[in-house]
């Protein structure tokens, strides 16, 4: 990597399917993995978004309350970043109610399509699939697991703190660390289709997204860790461009890595993709704000850990905050998988 000039970048909405383009596997949630699915869209079209179940913030959190269904956001986001769509229906998708609108007040529109197919259906990942079909998407989003879940933070000094909207303001509160997290009920069981969809992939992609929240929940589900683990995939490791305030603070890359490490075990990453643009000193100065900041990528603690670091030049040019770009982050995954793990792919399925 390190070569951005030679990545292959897509002018905006033009596809450029290759022969031989990858199953793509992506695990993770939020905000970091729709806005890969956005760029990857564009390279191949067997693409598997596995995300987790365990949010229960926001609009996500009341629905979950109220229905007693799973949140929808995060399988929302990635079904838009997915889908094809007109401009009005991706209005209409996003559509947020402002204050003053009774119950409605703060709901997003999409997550009460996905409700409504939820009451249809029976069933939260046939709800997923048929908004899928509505918006027309390329690949599919798949839940993590369709149980009941809550995710527990239990912290340097003994605290434990259930729920994932509840763990973010503990830590900012105390400024302790998160020692370890886990699901309740414990090892709940892999939704079958995402145990066969990681069986079959070329490609696995965890993250970019909130590490103890979004991408760690996800390997706390009985079978993941084991399927990830027994891959022949390409296994690659998606940093985040920042620490998270509420959750990474003063993290490095490779404290990310052990993490994911420490509740997974080895084998789940080959290599850790990072960005190598600088950050503007304006939006260095918001984040630190906030008690963030830039992520260090310390290469020899990452290649200590058994893994190949690759660079690029992820940063978004037209974002108020520090976001990758759609485009050079697929281009740059893409450009990983032709150089690097096409071929480790194809000695392991000979062994």
């Amino acid at each position: 990597m390190d070569r951005p000039e030679k990545l292959l970048v897509p002018e905006e909405g033009v596809r450029v399917y290759a022969p031989g383009a990858p199953r793509i596997v992506a695990i993770g949630g939020g905000h970091g993995l729709s806005t890969m699915l956005r760029g990857l869209k564009l390279h191949t079209r067997d693409i598997t978004a596995i995300v987790t179940t365990a949010d229960d913030g926001g609009g996500s959190g009341r629905l979950r309350q109220d229905l007693g269904m799973l949140p929808p956001g995060d399988a929302r986001d990635c079904v838009l970043a997915l889908a094809n769509t007109e401009p009005v229906m991706e209005q209409l998708m996003t559509f947020r109610f402002s204050e003053n609108s009774g119950a409605l007040t703060g709901q997003n529109f999409g997550n009460l399509l996905l409700a409504a197919l939820n009451g249809i259906c029976g069933s939260f990942a046939e709800a997923v699939r048929r908004m899928g079909e509505v918006l027309a998407i390329t690949g599919r989003v798949l839940p993590v697991t369709e149980e009941d879940v809550r995710l527990q933070a239990i912290f340097d000094d003994g605290t434990t703190v259930l729920g994932e909207s509840n763990i973010f303001f503990h830590k900012k509160d105390t400024r302790r660390r998160i020692s370890r997290v886990i699901m309740l009920p414990e090892h709940p069981q892999a939704y079958p289709e995402s145990l066969a969809a990681i069986a079959r992939a070329d490609l696995i992609l965890i993250g970019p997204g909130s590490l103890y929240t979004s991408i760690i929940p996800n390997f706390l589900v009985s079978g993941i860790t084991e399927a990830v683990t027994a891959s022949r995939a390409y296994k690659v490791f998606v940093m985040n461009l920042m620490t998270q305030d509420g959750e990474t603070e003063e993290y490095t890359a490779a404290d990310h890595l052990r993490e994911l490490i420490s509740h997974s075990g080895q084998g789940c990453v080959d290599a850790v993709l990072a960005n190598s643009s600088p950050i503007p000193e304006h939006l260095r100065e918001d984040y630190l704000r906030e008690g963030a900041g830039v992520l260090e990528v310390d290469r020899e603690a990452l290649e200590a850990l058994g893994v190949r670091l690759f660079t690029a030049a992820l940063l978004s040019d037209s974002s108020e905050y520090a976001r990758h770009d759609p485009a050079l982050l697929a281009a740059a995954i893409m450009d990983l998988w032709r150089n690097t793990g096409r071929q480790l792919v194809r000695q392991r399925r000979k062994s």
